[in-house]
């Protein structure tokens, strides 16, 4: 015989009170929480005014290292960083976060003329409600389209203007912004390689010296590499080629 504790007992019969019994009638639904979006009519317009700008503000923020690298110099800059690694044959030195931090405080060095337009002309008469989103993104468009125009080659807008066959732009306002981006791209991307090459000349005359004295040696399992990266690395330093190369980056932009 089991003997229970009489605080137990009445703990157990007292949950059978409570509970509802279930003969003669079906047991109950469980019930789910319902989640639902809806657009409500509000009495304050400044709500809805600051709802769209904080979406407006999240969309340009996920677009901005799209427009950062694709719409500055940011291209060339980089491009020419890392052939210049590659000629010196250190391969990771400079590191990448190095080499890209300086391609982006040379962009914003770069750029500031054409973000300040943008600031004073668009945006500030903007936040003081002086004129509309249209007209202030035409009037941003404006400094960074001349940007774009001067680092464009005339040979890339032609090829993308035939592609999208429509007619012959009589001037700058009548090329669409669609046709100069991928043009200004293509043109950035390719004096990136033409600037690369000519750093590449000097350091692949010095391997090629370097592997021809090892092979008049007979020493030919003798990497050529770790003999010429001192030589290289002594030509750059000696011709103080940060300054140069920095400032020749810097001034192909004017």
């Amino acid at each position: 015989m089991i003997t229970l504790c009489p605080a137990v007992v009445l703990l157990v019969l007292g949950a059978m009170c409570l509970v509802p019994p279930f003969a003669g009638a079906a047991p109950p639904s469980i019930t789910t929480p319902l989640f639902s979006v809806g657009v409500d009519q509000s009495q304050d317009p400044g709500k809805t005014t600051v709802v769209l700008q904080i979406f407006f503000l999240m969309t340009v923020l996920s677009l901005a290292p799209a427009l950062l690298i694709m719409l500055t110099s940011f291209t060339r800059i980089v491009i020419v960083f890392s052939l210049l690694r590659r000629a010196l044959g250190t391969m990771q030195m400079p590191p990448n976060q190095v080499m890209i931090g300086l391609a982006l405080f040379l962009t914003f060095f770069i750029m500031a003329p054409v973000w300040q337009k943008i600031n004073r002309n668009a945006l500030q008469p903007y936040l003081a409600n002086q004129i509309g989103h249209e007209q202030a993104f035409q009037v941003a468009a404006g400094p960074l389209r001349e940007f774009m125009f001067k680092q464009t080659r005339e040979k890339d807008l032609a090829l993308f203007v035939d592609i999208a066959a429509i007619q012959r732009p009589q001037n700058i306002d009548d090329v669409p912004f669609a046709t100069l981006v991928p043009a200004f791209i293509i043109s950035e991307v390719k004096t990136g390689f033409q600037i690369g090459l000519l750093l590449y000349v000097p350091f692949l005359i010095i391997d090629m010296v370097v592997a021809s004295v090892l092979l008049s040696m007979g020493m030919m399992m003798l990497p050529p590499v770790m003999i010429s990266l001192p030589f290289k690395l002594m030509l750059f330093v000696l011709a103080d080629g940060w300054y140069l190369l920095v400032g020749s980056l810097v001034k192909s932009f004017g």
